[in-house]
């Protein structure tokens, strides 16, 4: 990548999360290393704000997801967030939630660039779904996943069910959920949660790598491959194949799709442009 990325922060004191674009890759970095990168109200409108942004650009065709320090994301960040049991209202919780970590994943999830998580230490709760709603996830050596929720006595949120029972199946989801044991990253690997443990030295350079390597491909064709799988196993075949059919149909409309049709003709590699 080069050596001049475009930065932008959410204040003049230190982001809570840094960001920049560079060689239309959108890298978005969670920065509260002293909590672990648990994730504040104002920190995760900031983040769904990047995802959105990052569909919107032409000019952003991949989206790497990280951390700094020891964690990638220790989850929500609940000191000082919640009120007294007694004051609650029936619903505020399932409002909370609804509004503010189902935002997130949705987010993730409905970004129409490909996503990377590059989780460099601690995945915890919401943190641990945060890197499986991503579309490809690498591991550093020192990683682990933890599905926290259990050890505080709460039902997994975020989306978590939603997400590790497609991922793994609903035994090894709820193994996970229910004894709530910290998971290794070469066993998430092994589980299929993550795609590749690299040694914590190379990261982030994996990560770039990879995420140059997607933004010099056919990025409408990605973003319909990607919105196809993430609906696959919702649908029935009829579904999914109408879906499928569809998908096409839009894609070869594209300049990228006639610039692979012709590059396959003229016996050359194709130059995507991500149009």
């Amino acid at each position: 990548m080069s050596d001049s990325p475009r930065e932008t922060v959410m204040s003049a004191s230190t982001p809570l999360v840094r960001h920049a674009t560079d060689n239309h890759v959108s890298i978005i970095t969670l920065n509260r290393p002293e909590t672990l990168n648990a994730i504040a109200p104002d920190q995760r409108e900031r983040l769904i704000q990047l995802f959105s942004e990052a569909s919107a650009d032409p000019a952003v065709r991949a989206v790497v997801l990280t951390g700094t320090g020891r964690g990638f994301c220790a989850g929500a960040d609940l000191r000082g967030g919640a009120s007294a049991a007694g004051e609650r209202v029936a619903g505020d919780v399932a409002r909370t939630l609804r509004l503010g970590a189902q935002r997130l994943i949705a987010a993730v999830l409905d970004c129409e660039k490909p996503v990377i998580a590059a989780v460099n230490g601690t995945a915890a709760g919401l943190g641990a779904h945060l890197a499986f709603a991503c579309d490809l996830v690498l591991a550093a050596e020192s990683a682990r996943f933890i599905e926290v929720f259990v050890r505080r006595g709460l039902v997994p949120d975020g989306g978590g069910a939603y997400l590790l029972p497609r991922l793994i199946g609903p035994q090894r989801a709820k193994e996970l959920m229910f004894f709530g044991d910290a998971l290794t990253a070469p066993d998430a690997e092994r589980l299929g949660l993550v795609n590749r443990v690299v040694p914590d030295a190379d990261l982030d350079k994996t990560a770039r790598d990879w995420a140059t390597r997607l933004a010099t491909g056919p990025t409408r064709a990605l973003a319909l491959t990607k919105q196809l799988v993430n609906a696959s196993l919702d649908s029935d075949r009829a579904t999914a194949f109408a879906a499928e059919a569809t998908a096409q149909e839009i894609n070869m409309t594209t300049a990228d799709a006639r610039e692979g049709v012709t590059s396959f003709v003229e016996r050359r590699g194709p130059e995507f442009r991500g149009r």
